[in-house]
């Protein structure tokens, strides 16, 4: 297939084998390109069915991330529309210095099948991920970024994930009650004290992503998991846009059906989870035994 290639096999969604592995995404350097460094932060895009967001978006991230070496990956998850054409495009107009790739689901997945094909593809060191509906502002990235970095270099490790919080949100009334009444409930149950998990644009290290368990629909649940795996979450206050073009292809009632039961599934993990506290290892020499004392010999003494 030009374009994209497949990230799936042919019977559609994979399942837990096939997790494992992606295949390169279009665009991807070659083998043979060992001396390109990778970027600091991959910009990772589920989309669906988004062929006029493609560009302006490609574009925006370009503006955002101008100076700061990073690459775009994107994940068409089964488009039926001009979706596969707008990035190839958008591929072939990419610099070298910021490229993008993308890699095609052969049936539609869902969002978080997107997400994990993506960052199993991506090179940089940091992820960021961007809903691609153009709803998020990319501007935001390099703050939250940032935000990442410094929390790294203060604890000595990417265990920190930076969720956005859309403030004010540009949504139809029913999916911002929907999400109002979803983020009570799985606070209350999770305590993941993140008040806006459903937000698309998150940072976070790739490292971090790839040790946490991979489910579908877990893009909705990563404070928790991260907390679970001994990570760090902050929210930082972000943009949020009203939809231009396009229409969502992810339904509301689709996942409010479906967080119940994901909802009790990550609450299992909680509980099943330990994280051992690891005790510096103090290696004392071994105690040699003392040598017995020998008897002076008796000797004789002249009188």
């Amino acid at each position: 297939m030009e374009g994209g290639l497949l990230a799936l096999g042919a019977t559609g969604c994979y399942r837990t084998a096939a997790m494992q592995h992606a295949p390169d995404a279009a665009g991807a350097p070659s083998a043979d390109a060992g001396t390109v460094p990778p970027p600091l932060v991959s910009v990772v895009i589920p989309v669906r069915n988004e062929a006029p967001n493609i560009a302006p978006l490609v574009a925006e991230i370009g503006a955002a991330l101008a100076g700061v070496a990073h690459e775009i990956v994107y994940v068409d998850d089964g488009s039926t529309d001009g979706t596969p054409a707008a990035l190839e495009m958008a591929r072939r107009q990419a610099t070298p210095e910021a490229p993008l790739r993308f890699l095609r689901h052969r049936t539609s997945c869902g969002q978080s099948a997107a997400v994990i094909t993506g960052v199993r593809a991506a090179r940089g060191r940091w992820i960021a991920t961007l809903d691609g509906d153009g709803q998020n502002d990319p501007a935001d990235i390099p703050r939250l970024l940032a935000h990442a970095r410094l929390a790294e270099v203060a604890g000595g490790a990417a265990m920190i994930l930076v969720a956005g919080h859309r403030v004010t949100r540009k949504d139809s009334w029913v999916k911002r009650r929907s999400s109002r009444i979803a983020n009570r409930i799985r606070a209350r149950l999770l305590g993941d004290a993140t008040p806006d998990t459903g937000c698309g644009l998150k940072v976070f290290s790739r490292s971090l992503f790839l040790a946490l368990p991979h489910f579908d629909h877990m893009h909705r649940f990563l404070p928790a998991l991260v907390l679970r795996q001994g990570g760090e979450v902050v929210s930082a206050p972000v943009n949020h846009r009203p939809r231009l073009r396009g229409i969502s292809n992810y339904g509301t009632l689709d996942r409010l059906a479906v967080s119940l039961f994901d909802l009790l599934g990550v609450a299992w993990l909680q509980r099943r989870g330990t994280r051992p506290v690891i005790e510096p290892l103090v290696i004392e020499p071994p105690m040699l035994d003392e040598p017995p004392m020998l008897e002076e010999p008796a000797v004789d003494r002249p009188e």
